[in-house]
This record gives structure tokens, sequence and C-alpha cells, in this order.
């Protein structure tokens, strides 16, 4: 068993792309635990997408044994993401540790997420040590950015450590300091057991593996133990760290954190956050927990082939399990069958989850536009919660429509400023303060409707500051706004699928765009095919597809003009009866193409 005082637990917080991975390989090296001959680039990130875009998704713990002035200690580190999407997943690590590392590129600065990560560190009454990661580069401005770090962070110039990721530079310092900073854990080994399950994976072979954090007492091997939410007993079967492989051991103490199996099958038996204790000596009180995240943008998965969906339904029970920011539920829609509607915490988020289930599973998906959740005051007084447009009430029994507000702070070189603030007036946004961090770059705060920000205010925002800028957003409340169901009528007929919700302001301009899309897709017919665009009983915009034509007259040469006639009316009253009864074939490209986030 481990004496809490020789134990340490951490994580490793920053913005993206500012060498988090590189950092926890450099400790990997330095105390051991890998190779001169394994170390590799981004040993944590096992996962090929993470590989692919160099970047972290998920979080990664390892366990590192570190000599100290002749002492040997246990650094427990629990890697954590950088994108704006994934903070639910730092909150997730950071409960789990006493202090964390605070990483800031030398050359780029303070940046967006650090300054959002740094006040997730500072809610949860963490040890914050500061880093400056690669100062080997020529282009590195260490003063400057100590400054920065200062005037946005409050910290002091004193404690900031310098060290490169890439080339190993000052890691040792970093190591003693995290040994010497960052407290002991807290936890007494003799009380009822009590340990916080921070993250789970499922395995083909042995079940669900749970990540725990053990707060007190001891979890060991054959223990009965029971998870406090659904108040479910098991056996423990197996135990271990992660040292950065899985390694097998006998009991897991107070302040350590690893993992173990209990031959759980069923994935939805394990709740992030849940309270394990010994189903013999059960602890009082369970572990406060995770404030559930809630998705914000909504979007449908819908296999290509319809005999794909229980495939598909077993997938995202699978995805689930390690990523509970995620939520699905079946949905029926007209134009592309049984599928799911699932909840996303953002854009790159929703991205990422379709190429898992793609790669995992071998699925062929298609997705929907994306939308974020409304809400309804209706004419009784109730509350509606609008996760799809076709769940939008008519417009006589809405009193109020809301939409999610959200308040985001864009760090800037301070001459984007002014191209900055006419790209948020476009999309609603109002203007809260700006702040200088430095002569050359500021902070910019607007609160804008969350509609705006989840298609491509991101890639604009990089186009605008030639890649230089960076933003992070809060979720501040539903604000009522002046907002209408689109609908789309093709041949006089409701297409539920097509319609989206829209500020009354863009509703013609959005309208026109999507029938001249709509126009491109769908086949002529024997007769013309009217497309409306509407809002409530309100026709705003118009396209024909013109009828195609048969030559009826082809087989008539020369003789009487009125034979001809004659086979024309018959023609016409066909068409026309045509146009009656006649239905119209929507192909699925062409609900793709509209669906297609067609900001």
């Amino acid at each position: 068993m481990t004496d809490t005082k020789q134990i340490r637990n951490f994580s490793i917080i920053a913005h993206i792309d500012h060498g988090k991975s590189t950092l926890a390989d450099q400790f990997l090296l330095k105390t051991g635990a890998i190779t001169a001959r394994e170390f590799r680039n981004q040993v944590l990130d096992d996962m090929d997408l993470e590989r692919e875009r160099g970047i972290t998704i998920q979080m990664h713990p390892v366990t590192v044994y570190h000599q100290h002035k002749g002492q040997t200690y246990e650094l427990n580190l629990i890697d954590t993401p950088g994108h704006v999407d994934f903070s639910y997943e730092v909150s997730r690590s950071l409960a789990a540790c006493e202090g964390v590392i605070l990483l800031v590129d030398a050359f780029q600065g303070v940046q967006a997420q650090t300054v959002a990560n740094a006040f997730l560190a500072m809610e949860a009454d963490l040890t914050i040590v500061p880093v400056l990661n690669k100062i080997d580069l020529p282009i590195a401005r260490p003063d400057d950015v100590i400054a920065e770090m200062q005037s946005a962070l409050g910290t002091e110039p004193a404690d900031v450590l310098r060290a490169s990721g890439k080339s190993g530079l000052g890691i040792e310092e970093v190591l003693a300091a995290i040994v010497e900073r960052v407290p002991s854990p807290p936890g007494d080994p003799a009380a009822p057991l009590k340990a916080l399950v921070y993250n789970s994976h499922f395995d083909t072979y042995k079940g669900v593996v749970v990540y725990v954090r053990v707060k007190d007492g001891v979890l060991r091997k054959g223990q009965r133990i029971r998870l406090m939410r659904g108040a479910t007993e098991y056996e423990v079967t197996d135990i271990g760290q992660f040292r950065p492989a899985m390694t097998a051991c006998e009991s897991l103490s107070a302040g350590q954190v690893g993992y173990f199996m209990a031959q759980i099958k069923n994935l939805s038996e394990v709740h992030i956050g849940d309270t394990v204790t010994d189903a013999f000596e059960p602890t009082a009180e369970p572990l406060p927990g995770y404030k559930e995240p809630k998705p914000m943008v909504f979007s449908g998965l819908y296999p290509t082939n319809n005999r794909d969906f229980e495939s598909l339904r077993e997938a995202l029970g699978k995805l689930k399990l390690n990523d509970s920011s995620f939520t699905y539920q079946p949905e029926v829609s007209e134009g592309l069958g049984f599928g799911f509607r699932c909840g996303f915490l953002g854009m790159l988020h929703r991205e990422i989850i379709q190429q898992r289930l793609e790669r995992d599973s071998d699925l062929d998906l298609v997705q929907t536009a994306p939308n974020v959740t409304y809400e309804v005051l209706t004419r009784k007084g109730e509350t509606l919660e609008i996760d799809s447009p076709q769940k939008v009430p008519d417009a006589g029994q809405i009193e109020e429509f809301r939409e999610p507000f959200v308040r985001i702070n864009f760090l800037i070189p301070a001459a984007n400023i002014g191209d900055l603030m006419q790209m948020c007036a476009e999309r609603r946004g109002v203007y809260v303060r700006t702040e200088y961090l430095s002569p050359t770059r500021a902070i910019l705060v607007y609160e804008m409707p969350l509609a705006e920000i989840i298609y491509d205010l991101y890639d604009k925002l990089k186009s605008v500051t030639h890649g230089y800028g960076t933003m992070d957003y809060d979720f501040l409340g539903y604000r009522a706004a002046d907002l209408v169901r689109l609908d789309v009528l093709v041949h006089h007929n409701r297409v539920d699928a097509l319609s989206t919700i829209v500020h009354r302001s863009t509703a013609d301009r959005r309208g026109r765009k999507l029938l001249k899309k709509l126009r491109e897709e769908i086949d002529r017919h024997l007769f013309e095919v009217v497309l409306q665009a509407a809002v409530g009983s309100r026709i705003i915009a118009r396209e024909n597809i013109a009828p195609l034509k048969k030559n009826v007259t082809a087989k008539c040469y020369g003789g009487d003009i009125t034979r001809k006639r004659k086979l024309w009316a018959k023609q016409a009253a066909g068409k026309k009866r045509m146009k009656q009864v006649g239905q119209v074939e929507i192909p699925q490209e062409a609900f793709l193409a509209v669906l297609e986030s067609d900001q």
C-alpha cells in the first residue's frame, strides 16, 4: 500500500496544440516508463483519429514513478484535451487531481482555451504550476508571454518554469515542481472504500473497464463492491494501473488512480461520476459526482443502408460509454428512413463522433444539418424543449420563442478587431468589452446566439485573423428572439424533414437559397413541380421545375392540323389530371443537399 504522502495526482491543461501530449511523453521517458526506443510522438494518444489530427480527444491516465531527494514518488498524470468542445473531459480530469500544470506556448502565448481551463482549475481549487513550453523555438518570446500570463491569469513571473517538450529541456525541474508544489491527496486508507468513476471503456473480451480515483479506503481484487447510483453489486476480478499499458496490481489505496474490471457486461450500468464503495461496509455519503453536460448541437444520424440500423444502435451504445456528453434517441424521417437524433457539445465533437462510428463500426452514415436546442413558451404556460424543427408548435400556440445564448471570448491580434466586430454584428452579436493583453493582442467579449456560432464562425475567425485568432464560449441561458419555422412545400405538400428554424430577418434569404438548391436536385416530372418556402401560412419564395416535354405528334406528318390539335388537347388534359394526383419523387440526394450545413 502506497503512503498518500508519496502520491501526486495532476493534469496538464493548455490550449489546443500547445504541447500537452509531447510533454506527457517526456515525463514517461524521463521516469523510465518507456525506453528511448519506444519513445514516439504522442504515446498517450492511441486513437488513430487522435494521431492523424494531432489532437487529444479523450483523456489518458498514466502512472509513473519519480525519484526526488532520495524518495520515490508515484505521479498520476491525466492528460486532457484542449479543444473547446472537449472542455467537459477537462472538468472530469480535474475532479481526480490536486494540481495542474498550466502549459503555455512560448511563441503563441496565452490563448482563449488557456484562460478558460485556468479558470476551471481555479474554481476546482487546484494548485497551478505554470510552465512555458517550446522555449527552444527560434521565434520564442518568453518574456512577453510571461507578462501576458501575469496580466490575464495573475501568475507570478518567478513561479513560471521554462521547458521544451520536444528536446526534454527543463523536464527535471517540472517534475521536481510537481513533487514540491502539488499537495499530496487527502484520504484515509482505513476508512470505508469511496472511489470516483471518472471514465470507462468497453473491452470485447473483459467487459467494461472502469477508471477510478480512490478517495478513501482500499480497493482490492476479489472484493465485493457496489456502484451507488444504480445500487448494483459486483465482484472485482482485475485491478491495475496504466503504466502506460494496463499493468495489474493487487490493490489501489486512498489517493491512487487506476482501473478495475468486475465482469460488468452492460454498458449502461456504469455512470461517469458515480461512487464505488464496499458492498458490506458502504460509505455513508456518495461523492458529489459531475454536473451532467448538456448537448448544445443536435443532428440526425442515419445509416445509408436501412439494414445497418441495429449495428448503428450498438455502435452508439459503445461510444456513449466513454463519452457521456453525447446523447442519442431513435427517430424516423420521411426522407431518410430510420435513424437517431444525436446531441453533441459542438461541431468538432459531432465530426469526431461520426468518424469514430464510421471507422470502428464500418458504417456508412448520413448526417443532417446541425441545429441547436430551443425553448418555446406556449399560450397555456408550458415550456417545451425543441431539438428538431418538426417539434415546433403552430405559430398561434407560441407565446415566446427562446434561443440559447453564449458568452464568447475571442483572443485576436489587435489589428483585426474591426473585421471581427463587423463579423459579430452580422451574426446578431452583442458587444460586451475589450481587454488588451499587450499592445498587439486583445480579448474581445461578445454575447451571441449559439445558432450563429456552430456552423462556420470558427473557420471565419481563422480567415479574418490569418490563423492567429482563438475562441472559447460559455453557455449563458435562453433568451427570447423573433424566430420562425421555415417550411418547404413540394407540390403543395409540406416536407417535414426539410423544415428549419431561422430568425425572421433571414427567413426570405434562406428560403430562396434552399429552393434553388432543391430545384437542382429534384428530377423533372411529366408535370410542372412547384417548390415553395413558407413561414406559417405566408409563402416567401417559389421555384418551378418545368415539365418534361413528350412529342405526341411525332408520328403525324402532313395532313390536317385538327388531328394534331386533338392529340395536344388530350395531352394537356392528361397533364392536368396528373398534376392533381401525381406524386413527386424526392431523391435522397435532394434531402442531403438541403440538410448539409447550407450556411
